[in-house]
């Protein structure tokens, strides 16, 4: 398996080549003088046994990362743990997937007859996130998982790939708050994502975020070619513990909210 820094590499390539927003604005946070440094990365899978996130972990298990908090959201069915290298010095990663169990018979089936579509030797490779889809699928199929789930459409049509890359703000100069950072990309016509508020979390919970709307990307279904919503760039700011040490965790609340910076209603 390739090092940590190439696995990155790869990841922040496949990001952008979907998301030439999150580009746009790395370009001008360096413009300003920044050196942008990688809070975390989230994935997005089904919780199947063939793509579920032991199976999506195993990669980054392999290069050293740890198991560290689990979190749940009963609202959008879904459940994620979060990992840390046992180095402290790489980007943390974040996993969800999709309870399929908590919905219709139909959106299961779909999901299940796409992922059992793809001989499952395919899912065993280290570089799974970075293989995009791997089944056919039709824009009406989307449409209609779209119905019940934007997460489990969004997963459908793009696959296995990163969903965002995340500036940590503890780390920027002209920066010491998501507030000024929000109104800095807003000036630059920049559209957040406002679901709870442009700012998710406070000081209290250790934790403050935002993050830019989805960009756009055109994706080629078996029925044509649709423009839908891909990735985005997240922003975080991270608080001290009682210890002196950042708060390394996530907040379930405030990721709920991010996770709809994917939604096609915003």
């Amino acid at each position: 398996m390739q090092s940590i820094d190439l696995f990155f590499e790869g990841l922040w390539k496949n990001y952008v080549d979907l998301t030439p927003l999150a580009h746009r604005v790395k370009t001008l946070l360096e413009k300003e003088g920044e050196v942008i440094e990688n809070d975390h990365i989230a994935l997005r899978t089904f919780n199947l046994p063939e793509t579920n996130i032991d199976v999506v972990s195993n990669a980054f298990l392999r290069l050293g990362y740890i198991e560290k908090g689990e979190y749940h959201f009963e609202q959008k069915k879904l459940y994620a743990k979060h990992f840390e290298h046992k180095d402290g010095i790489y980007p943390k990663v974040f996993i969800s997937e999709l309870l399929l169990e908590n919905f219709s018979n139909d959106f299961q089936a779909l999901i299940k007859n796409k992922v059992g579509s793809v001989d499952k030797d395919f899912y065993l490779n280290d570089e799974l996130m970075l293989q995009g889809r791997p089944w056919e699928l039709s824009h009406e199929e989307y449409k209609k998982l779209k119905l019940e789930s934007d997460y489990g459409a969004w997963v459908a049509a793009i696959g296995f790939r990163p969903n965002h890359f995340t500036v940590f703000i503890n780390k920027l100069v002209n920066f010491d708050s998501v507030e000024s950072l929000n109104t800095f990309l807003k000036e630059k016509g920049i559209q957040l994502n406002t679901s709870g508020g442009e700012v998710k979390g406070n000081p209290e919970v250790y934790l403050e975020q935002s993050s830019t709307l989805a960009d756009s990307t055109t994706v080629l279904f078996t029925d044509g070619e649709f423009t839908i919503p891909s990735c985005y760039f997240e922003f975080a700011k991270r608080y001290p513990l009682s210890s002196g040490e950042l708060y390394q965790g996530f907040v379930a609340g405030s990721a709920d909210k991010i996770f709809e910076s994917t939604n096609s209603a915003q």
